[in-house]
């Protein structure tokens, strides 16, 4: 049997970071659409993200983007989202919106532009120490579009060469943490295609390097839940991007398209230790969007989170792996299925009323009336989001 104190004091203890430019515009690869109240700058960002931890509870950090949330002042910045109850979570470089990376970042052929890309980095890491950041969370557009483009074992040389200059600038209490992209924006090689590669990499740099999991960067059909057990195995899973997708990286919300599979994802997690805060393993959101409401979405995303962790949590252990040893691979699944199958909402009810907060955030947001608020209050100036 489960127990449920057990169950209950693992989801208070939940923690899901949230991404500074969800909160603002974006869109498809077409056309951004803009909506009315989003953001103008990082601190209203922090406003809105605020919002969603009030109504969820487990939603109290949150993740920068530079360029996207430059400050003049980023120690000021930290101290307004602990004056709100947050704390700033990772802090993602960008080296895929500048003209000079056309042909790549840290693995371009031109030595200059390796050296912008990984100045950039390291003053993503400068930006680390005045926050208070422990993550430095690196993706690369980095690629090939045609064979012939360029050498396929040079650019991993000079990809390793960046990543062990920004290796060296951590601190005693810094990671950086490595996403991997099937495809796109390179369509014939991309240097870090995969979890294989990802891993070889933050292998060869030490144990402040690990591996992120983004769950839409695979090819349909893919076991992400044996990638998840076998890093977590490894000690190298630094963190998830949760998202969803029907073909390639939609970053449609968690838990939208497939949440039997995000249960999978958890019950791996959970089974191998991966809550404990001590494992480091960043429950980070990575999603856009684009034609529904961003707060309310958010709210959404992360009790989807809730939901499959919840589920994972009740799966019952002992009788799991007495079927597995047993062989019955009938039972082994049913007990699978039975957690799963589980309503855990009025589980998840009773945890947020013991944390003091309203049992069902979406209610809770809607009455706190802030919708309306910053559709009145934040108007002209320039609204936050990326271009297209």
């Amino acid at each position: 049997m489960t127990d449920l104190s057990a169950v209950k004091a693992a989801l208070k203890s939940q923690r899901i970071e949230t991404p500074s430019w969800a909160y603002g515009n974006s869109g498809t690869r077409f056309k951004v659409f803009r909506q009315e109240g989003v953001p103008r700058n990082p601190y209203e960002k922090l406003d809105d993200a605020a919002q969603v931890h009030a109504a969820t509870g487990v939603a109290p950090i949150v993740s920068l983007h530079i360029p996207w949330d430059l400050t003049d002042d980023y120690a000021a910045l930290s101290t307004y989202a602990k004056e709100r109850g947050l704390t700033l979570g990772a802090i993602n470089s960008n080296l895929f919106q500048d003209d000079d990376y056309k042909l790549g970042s840290v693995a371009n052929a031109d030595p200059a532009i390796r050296r912008k890309a990984v100045d950039h980095l390291l003053e993503c890491v400068d930006i680390m120490d005045a926050t208070g950041s422990h993550d430095l969370k690196l993706w690369f557009a980095d690629g090939t579009n045609y064979p012939g483009q360029d050498d396929i074992v040079t650019r991993q040389d000079r990809f390793a060469e960046a990543l062990a200059e920004v290796y060296a600038r951590l601190g005693e209490d810094q990671r950086m943490l490595l996403e991997y992209k099937l495809f796109e924006p390179a369509f014939y090689t991309t240097d870090v295609p995969d979890w294989g590669t990802s891993y070889a990499h933050c292998l060869k740099l030490g144990e402040k390097a690990q591996v992120v999991v983004d769950t839409g960067h695979h090819a349909p059909g893919t076991n992400i839940e044996f990638i998840v057990a076998f890093l977590l195995r490894e000690k190298k899973l630094g963190g998830f991007d949760f998202n969803s997708r029907f073909y390639a990286d939609d970053d449609l919300m968690v838990g939208s398209a497939d949440p039997f599979q995000l249960f999978r994802i958890m019950h791996e997690v959970a089974k191998n230790n991966g809550l404990a805060p001590e494992t480091g393993v960043a429950f980070m959101l990575d999603q856009c969007h684009n034609i529904e409401a961003k707060i309310p979405a958010i709210i959404r995303s992360v009790m989807n989170v809730q939901e499959a962790t919840a589920k994972a949590l009740l799966v019952d252990l002992n009788a799991l792996r007495a079927a597995q040893l047993a062989g019955d691979v009938l039972e082994a699944n049913a007990v699978l299925m039975d957690a799963y199958n589980t309503d855990v909402r009025p589980l998840l009810a009773e945890v947020r009323t013991e944390l003091g907060i309203d049992p069902d955030p979406m209610a809770a947001y809607r009455a706190s009336g802030w919708a309306s608020r910053i559709v009145s209050e934040r108007v002209g100036g320039e609204q936050a989001g990326w271009g297209a």
